[in-house]
């Protein structure tokens, strides 16, 4: 049978320029593991808009064929099998892609310039090649190259060196290229989360801080579950999470340093604090200090000279401060006007104004990096639910309710939420009870369960990678 003819097509080089990533280091315990932390990257090809909008995305996902990428010998093969499965289940998560099975494949694809009608033929819109190349010792090369299959063009082409250890990060760096080249805004892959790992009987249950990549793997256990742990907190830029621990049965809030597992307290106050959060710029943490008439109030403290600002002083119950992205104004619950409402006020505190006004109680808010939205849970008649509304209260939307949802937090792109979700007990011995952590989109679609290794809760979703 002849092939048909392919366009004069040339393909494009990878450039020669290059910048460096690199990887955070993980703490287990008290004691670091830092993983290989150089990554080079070269890219190259023809800027290009948009294929497809993100509405039209979720009404009609992408059809991508991601075939396995090539690799010269044994492990390389290997490697490249695992990449190109990462890279498909991330985009197969978002709900925006529809993965094409392998077995439809006319052959598979190599790096060089494909024949397009085998992939028109199984309806592929966009097409991701690539190769494996081991350099010796423990480096390796990954390039990879992302087609445009109706016109025939190449979109994207890069290249990364690195440790070979590294390989799955690679794959979510990729994943996120070809999100962000396909849809037009940038993708979330490249993340982590930090979050409570619950486990044991339910009225004992042992609550340790823990961390992950977005799809639940690598992950490590921060603590060891001496002390209870709550609310943690990504730093916008630093290797640093806060969170609230029960250390020597004085709740407060402390500091994590993830390359050294060190912990510190973030302050010596009277009372006990709580809900602590980052400063856009990374340079102070809000957070609430109850007062000694059973009240709480809002604090910003200072990281460098640890001077703490009072925001607050209503005689009510202000907490779960969250700063906007711009880091000019506050959003916060509060129970000032007999009810636990969401109020927001500027930075420096004062000027409060009430912003939910539905039936039910409202809390855990948490502005969108996109300055859009602010996402909160709010209890009614006894149904828990998670949903978003704009920043003056307007256009509330509730996006999944149950027996128990609570704690939204956003993806570093505002396009998805994660929240933890528990189930009723059978009986008094917590029989059938679990909490796990679960994500959806902003819109209310895609809504699905992540994978991990316990019992979790509180989830905070970490800023792109550096």
């Amino acid at each position: 049978m002849t092939q048909p003819i392919i366009p004069s097509l040339s393909l494009p080089d990878i450039d020669a320029r290059s910048f460096s990533l690199s990887r955070r280091g993980l703490a287990v315990g008290a004691a670091a593991l830092i993983l290989p932390n150089r990554l080079y990257a070269q890219s190259a090809g023809t800027p290009a808009d948009s294929a497809i909008v993100v509405d039209r995305a979720r009404i009609d996902p992408i059809p991508i064929a991601i075939p396995v990428f090539a690799g010269a010998d044994g492990e390389s093969q290997r490697l490249g099998n695992d990449i190109a499965g990462v890279i498909t289940n991330n985009l197969a998560r978002s709900g925006l892609f529809r993965a094409i099975d392998p077995a439809a494949f006319i052959g598979q694809a190599s790096s060089d310039v494909p024949n397009f009608a085998n992939w028109k033929g199984i309806g592929a819109q966009a097409l991701v090649t690539g190769k494996v190349e081991n350099q010796g010792g423990t480096k390796v090369r990954v390039e990879f190259r992302l087609w445009d299959v109706l016109p025939g063009q190449q979109i994207q082409g890069t290249a990364y060196s690195t440790e070979t250890a590294n390989w799955r990060r690679i794959a979510h760096i990729i994943s996120d290229v070809i999100y962000e080249r396909l849809l037009g805004e940038k993708g979330y892959f490249d993340t982590r989360i930090v979050y409570i790992a619950g486990s044991g009987p339910r009225d004992r249950r042992v609550k340790r801080l823990a961390v992950m990549d977005q799809d639940g793997e690598n992950n490590r256990f921060l603590t060891d579950g001496t002390w209870i742990a709550k609310t943690p907190r990504f730093h916008p830029t630093r290797d640093q999470v806060a969170f609230m621990s029960y250390a020597n049965n004085k709740p407060r809030v402390y500091m994590f340093d993830l390359g050294t597992g060190r912990q510190s307290a973030l302050g010596d106050f009277s009372g006990m604090t709580l809900s602590p959060r980052f400063a856009p710029d990374g340079n102070s943490v809000v957070m609430s200090q109850t007062t000694p008439g059973g009240n709480a109030d809002i604090y910003s403290v200072d990281l460098g000279s640890r001077r703490a600002t009072r925001l607050t002083d209503s005689g009510s119950i202000d907490v779960s401060p969250c700063y906007s992205p711009d880091g000019t104004q506050i959003v916060f619950n509060s129970d000032r006007g007999g009810d636990q409402q969401l109020y927001v006020m500027g930075a420096g505190g004062g000027g409060a104004k009430r912003i939910s006004f539905g039936n039910g109680r409202y809390g855990t808010p948490v502005w969108s990096p996109r300055g859009d939205l602010i996402a909160f849970t709010k209890i009614n008649a006894g149904t828990f639910s998670v949903g978003v509304m704009r920043p003056d209260g307007s256009g509330e939307r509730i996006l999944s309710e149950s027996f128990y949802v609570e704690g939204p937090t956003f993806a570093p792109n505002g396009r998805v939420i994660m929240f933890w979700r528990e189930t009723p007990a059978r009986d008094n011995r917590g029989t059938g009870f679990s909490a796990r952590l679960v994500s959806i989109d902003i819109t209310g679609f895609n809504e699905r369960q992540v994978a991990t290794p316990t019992d979790a809760s509180e989830p905070a979703w970490g800023p792109l990678l550096a």
